[in-house]
């Protein structure tokens, strides 16, 4: 089809459209993620779970939610001028817990819109299941 043929609704179709893959994409992740623990024996899943330092259920509650339910901790950090590597590297444990937390997080959707309005800097208190931990963090630098 040429270029002056198109719909006049092709830009926001093809948005929309793009916006369904994403999602298709995302369910398929998950998916995956949550059958590979699935394959696992109630074993393997206990051993997994202790080496995490969590319990069996809180680990099946985390696979469910998918290899991408943290993603948004790194952009908390950088947003705190937190450095990621470092905390990763100097503390494991601290990282490994505001991960699990981040990632059985309600608010995500608050989280975003803060991240997206650089305003997570004087909201993240208000909802954010970490802030204890952040502030220390933020303490600690100062």
């Amino acid at each position: 089809m040429s270029e002056n043929r198109r719909h006049p609704d092709y830009e926001s179709l093809q948005s929309v459209f793009t916006s369904l893959a994403q999602w298709a994409k995302r369910c398929r992740d998950n998916l995956e993620s949550s059958n590979s623990f699935m394959d696992c024996g109630p074993d393997e899943a206990a051993r997994i779970a202790r080496d995490l330092k969590l319990q069996p259920k809180e680990l099946a509650m985390l696979a469910k939610k998918g290899p991408h339910a943290a993603d948004l901790l790194r952009k908390m950090l950088a947003a705190l001028e937190i450095d990621a590597s470092e905390l990763e590297r100097d503390d494991p444990a601290t990282m490994r817990d505001l991960q699990r937390l981040c990632a059985m997080c309600a608010d995500k959707r608050q989280c975003q819109y803060d991240l997206a309005n650089g305003i997570t800097a004087t909201n993240f208190r208000d909802y954010c299941p970490n802030a204890y931990t952040l502030d220390a963090l933020l303490e600690a630098k100062n």
